[in-house]
């Protein structure tokens, strides 16, 4: 029998057995974080970037530093702002920037959307006609840095670039409203109300009576 210890020959060859064992139940564990226990990897996954370690964040980085270097190489180039806006937007919603079961943004989360409407600003000043996702994206990134004003133009862009849609008179009004721009608000409700089937307007009216004394309306709505 092979485990019969008795005769030296078969010792060495245990002793070549167990170790080849060990070497492989190690390579194992490095390679691929196997029994570890740890929440890492191991080796493998750490040159093909598929650990549980926030491989999103990191690609959300390097397209953040992709468009830094766009916007260096070209500064007069609205789709390097555009996209720089976009990976700022992007990456302030990932990891501990942005907390998923309160749907709140961290002080992090909000540092990176005050990078991400300055970027904003610079497509706005380059742009002939501005892009309805950003324009959708710099009001959400102001209704939360709680820049009422700033978050009324940027709905405001959003009716120019879909004229037709209800959601930017929507939000304008309602921005407004709580930035205590009463007019502009009066107006782009009314313009809202226009466009919105007659069953939603009661409701409309009512978010924009809390919008005066409640943001909270706003964010909600938008």
């Amino acid at each position: 029998m092979l485990f019969d210890l008795r005769s030296k020959g078969r010792r060495r060859a245990v002793r070549v057995i167990y170790l080849g064992l060990a070497l492989l139940m190690l390579g194992g564990l490095v390679l691929f974080g196997v029994g570890a226990g740890n929440g890492f990897g191991g080796l493998l996954n750490a040159f093909t970037n598929n650990g549980s370690g926030g491989g999103g964040g990191q690609v959300v980085s390097q397209a953040q530093k992709s468009a830094l270097k766009a916007t260096k190489a070209d500064p007069t180039s609205p789709a390097a702002w555009a996209q720089l806006m976009q990976a700022d937007f992007d990456l302030a919603g990932q990891g501990s920037n942005f907390n998923s079961t309160t749907n709140t943004y961290a002080a992090s989360g909000k540092k990176v959307l005050t990078e991400a409407v300055a970027a904003w600003q610079q497509y706005l000043k380059l742009a002939k006609t501005p892009s309805a996702t950003l324009a959708t994206l710099a009001g959400e990134s102001y209704g939360v840095l709680a820049q009422y004003g700033n978050e009324a133009n940027a709905w405001q862009e959003l009716t120019l670039a879909a004229p037709k849609e209800a959601k930017g008179y929507e939000c304008w009004a309602l921005a407004a409203a709580t930035a205590k721009q009463t007019r502009t608000a009066a107006l782009a409700g009314a313009k809202a109300e226009s466009l919105v089937p007659k069953l939603d307007r009661l409701q409309l009216k009512q978010l924009l009576e809390a919008a005066k004394t409640s943001p909270e309306a706003v964010q909600e709505a938008c």
